[in-house]
Parts: structure tokens; C-alpha cells; sequence
């Protein structure tokens, strides 16, 4: 296989449109490795999706095509609807291991119907900093057995499915309060605390079989003080050899500032490759010449000594043997979401009497992992951040992190529903906590807004 080949074989772009591009058509029949789909891709619906997957193993049949399905707030497939299954932070809650695994085996499912073979969850962070702009309800808890506990079963339901999982954002991205797509974070502290917290997770992910891990673009001073994790030696070592795992590591999106600030994205590609990963993230719609770029600047560097040959052939075997298909279909059991909801939502406080109540959304920008989806219940206002609200009868006020927004103004609220990671909160009026939105945590605060005199 000639360098030029290889270079292609390792990377996994996304690319814009609904349909696959002719010059990205090109670049699956000179061995791109594979596409990751965003909301972008995927507008046009499942059926959309399975036909524009299918046009991509007409020409490439190997090609790992991979997505961020981790049910909850970060969904790809139901970006428009919301997610039919609870997120991470609420299954951590609900703390029903069978609901996990079968949440997990339902995206797989769904995901294998589509002719998607990898899923880039779950997220195995340990979320213990409250004020975590990117990780918050995408995480199954700030304890870090219990996290672990969940993220294996999850794992398990999916690659029943046929799927690939792949844990994320290793060595953990939950104690920071920095988001790395946007600037660098550091996570300050000693080994024995890294490992005793952050890692668990992983290393239980490893012991069950996970088909890959995803890097994260943060600093661990205690392992290597200058370059972040994605493209950290030392750093990925601990994966390879305290862990033994010998799977594929994925890199995380390359062109997040974590990674390409200061250097371009395809020397973060190179240095990635240098460091140990495998399979690389690239990003969302992105064109043929930044691939092309990166193809070059990777064959450039084995040309030149900087990067082994053997480094580069022995990412695309991982690649190659990564375990994808051959599972067990199953369905979606939407009794079992609503049971699960029920059990992570949680009421702070007496809910006043809502005859009359109107419902009040705070427009907060989502980080760039969730996107711009679908959240709360559908609102009769939307207010801004910081603005009163004006009130001339009962107001259900719906939020998102308002621990970590202190421009959000709860005054005059009858209730709060809060349907991010719930953060310290004041005593004010009485709240709701969904973790996460999903369409089974959207029933049940219905559920519980009409018990309290609620119409709509």
C-alpha cells in the first residue's frame, strides 16, 4: 500500500450535505478511512442516512463510518426531534445497570440499521466540576465506580448491536471547567488522584472490550506538561501499556482549538500519529483540500524520518481489526425510558399550584458537542439571558447549567425546570432536574407539571 494511500486510510472527516460529494466519492475510492456524520449529514432522516451509508461502502465497503450518538442531549440521528432515550446523566441517576445495557443495545440498533458501525460514546468522564462547560449531563455521574459501572454496561448493549463503542475523552475531560473545542484545558493533579478517578472508567471499558477510545485535547501536567493528551506520547502510554489495551485509539476532533491552535490541523495529525493514535478525528464539514493537506503533510513525514512507517501501517491494522457488525438486533422499549426518567428526575422543593402557567424558555447557546437541538418543553416565550421575567401569571421557567450562567434571572419563576447537570442551587423557587433533556425526561415533566394544575 503506497504512503499516499496510508495517509488517507487513518483519517475520518466529515464532510457537508446529505449526499456524498463526488470529490469526497474520489477520495473513498483512493481509501479514505472513513466519515464521521454531524447533524449536517443527517437532516434528512434515518432512511437519509442508510441511503448516503450505503453509497459510501458502494465504493469504499470497509470504511468505518462513525457518529456521536450518545443518547440524551447529544444526538445526530434525532437532531430535529430530540432523542427517544435518556442521556448518560440521567441513566446514571436512574442507576438501573439493565437500562443502561438496553439503552446502549437500542442506539446500536438503531445505528446498525443505518449503516453506522461506530459510535463515538459513551462518554466515560467522571463529571466532578460542576461547572464543566462541554462534559455536565453527557456524563454518567461524579463518582467514578459508579461512572464505570455504567459506561460497561452501556458498552456492552451496543456492541451486542453490531456497533463499535468507543469511550471518551481519555485520560477524562470532567474536572475542568474549560471547553477544549474552543481553548486548551488542564486537568492539575497527581497521578494517584488521576488514576484513582478519571481513569477507572477507562480502565473498566478496557477489561470489557471496548472496540476504541477517543483522546481528549486537555493537558495532565503530571504526564506530560506541555502537549495535550491527543497528541501526548506519555499520555497515551498510560492507555497502551498500565492498561494494555491494544485496541484503536481515536483522536478527538482535530480541529478543535485544543489541538490545532498555534499548529494547523495537519501537524496535529502528525504529532497525533507520533503519539499513539490510530484513527483521526478531523471534524464537521470539512472539504476535499484540508484532507488532501493532511494526507500530505503525514506522507511527508515518513518520507522524511519524522514519522516510522511501521507507526503508520500499524494504525491502519488497528483500523482493520477493529470489531464492528455481525450483532443482535433488538428494540426500543419506550416503557422502560419513561420508568428510568421517572427515577432521574428529581423535585426540589413543593410544586405551587400551575393552573394558568405559562412556560418560559432562557435562550442558552448550547456547546458545540450538543449543537443546536431540540430541549425542554415546547415554550409559550423565550426570554434572554439576564432579562426579568415579566410575569402577569404563573411562569414554569426552563433553564440550562443556570449554576454556571449567573446572568440567568429565576425571579418571579413559580418553578425552575432545569434540564442541565444540576449545579448548586440557591433555595429559590421550586426546581426540577431532568439530567439531560430526552423525549422520555420531556414526558415525565409534563407529567409532573399536570399533577401541580398545569393544562397545556
Amino acid at each position: 500500500m503506497s504512503l499516499d494511500r496510508l495517509g488517507l486510510q487513518v483519517l475520518l472527516p466529515g464532510f457537508p450535505g446529505t449526499t456524498l460529494p463526488a470529490d469526497w466519492a474520489d477520495l473513498f475510492g483512493e481509501g479514505l478511512g472513513g466519515a464521521c456524520l454531524f447533524g449536517s449529514n443527517t437532516a434528512d432522516g434515518p432512511a437519509a442516512v442508510a441511503d448516503l451509508t450505503a453509497a459510501i461502502r458502494a465504493i469504499a465497503p470497509d470504511a468505518v463510518v462513525a457518529v456521536d450518538e450518545e443518547g440524551g442531549d447529544v444526538t445526530r440521528l434525532h437532531a430535529t426531534t430530540g432523542s427517544p432515550v435518556l442521556g448518560p446523566a440521567a441513566l446514571g441517576a436512574a442507576d438501573d445497570l439493565a437500562l443502561t445495557r438496553a439503552t446502549g443495545h437500542a442506539i446500536g440498533t438503531e445505528l446498525a440499521a443505518a449503516g453506522i458501525d461506530l459510535d463515538l460514546g459513551p462518554v466515560a468522564d467522571v463529571n466532578t466540576d460542576p461547572a464543566n462547560p462541554v462534559i455536565g449531563t453527557r456524563s454518567f455521574g461524579a463518582d467514578p465506580a459508579h461512572a464505570a459501572a455504567h459506561v460497561v454496561a452501556w458498552v456492552e448493549g451496543l456492541q451486542a448491536a453490531g456497533v463499535a463503542a468507543c469511550a471518551k475523552h481519555f485520560p477524562g475531560h470532567g474536572d475542568t471547567a474549560q471547553d477544549s473545542h474552543l481553548e486548551l484545558p488542564t486537568v492539575d493533579v497527581p497521578l494517584a488522584v488521576l488514576e484513582a478517578r478519571e481513569l477507572v472508567p477507562f480502565a473498566a471499558a478496557v477489561r470489557c472490550g471496548i472496540a476504541s477510545v477517543m483522546t481528549s485535547h486537555i493537558v495532565v501536567p503530571a504526564v506530560d506538561p506541555v502537549l495535550p493528551a491527543t497528541l501526548s506520547a506519555p499520555v497515551l502510554g498510560l492507555l497502551r501499556e498500565r492498561m494494555r489495551y491494544d485496541g484503536v485509539i481515536v483522536s478527538d476532533a482535530l480541529d478543535m482549538a485544543g489541538a490545532c491552535a498555534g499548529r494547523g490541523i495537519p501537524e496535529a495529525a502528525v504529532l497525533s500519529l507520533l503519539a499513539g493514535a490510530d484513527l483521526l478525528c478531523i471534524g464537521a464539514d470539512k472539504d476535499t483540500g484540508l484532507v488532501r493537506e493532511i494526507q500530505a503533510a503525514i506522507a511527508a513525514a515518513v518520507r522524511t524520518g519524522r514519522l516510522p512507517e511501521a507507526r503508520l501501517r500499524d494504525a491502519v491494522d488497528r483500523i482493520a481489526r477493529m470489531p464492528r457488525g455481525a450483532g443482535t438486533p433488538g428494540r426500543l422499549d419506550i416503557a422502560a425510558q419513561l420508568v428510568g426518567a421517572r427515577a432521574a428526575t428529581t423535585v426540589e422543593g413543593e410544586l405551587p399550584d400551575l393552573r394558568g402557567a405559562e412556560v418560559v424558555s432562557v435562550a442558552t447557546a448550547a456547546n458545540i458537542a450538543v449543537g443546536e437541538v431540540p430541549w425542554g418543553l415546547a415554550p409559550d416565550r423565550v426570554v434572554r439571558p439576564g432579562q426579568h421575567v415579566a410575569v402577569d401569571r404563573s411562569v414554569v421557567l426552563q433553564v440550562r447549567d443556570a449554576h454556571r450562567r449567573p446572568e440567568i434571572d429565576v425571579t418571579g419563576a413559580a418553578v425552575v425546570v432545569e434540564w442541565g447537570w444540576p449545579g448548586p442551587y440557591d433555595g429559590g423557587p421550586p426546581r426540577i432536574c431532568t439530567r439531560g433533556y430526552s423525549r422520555p425526561g420531556a414526558v415525565v415533566v409534563e407529567e409532573l407539571l399536570r399533577k401541580a394544575g398545569w393544562e397545556r
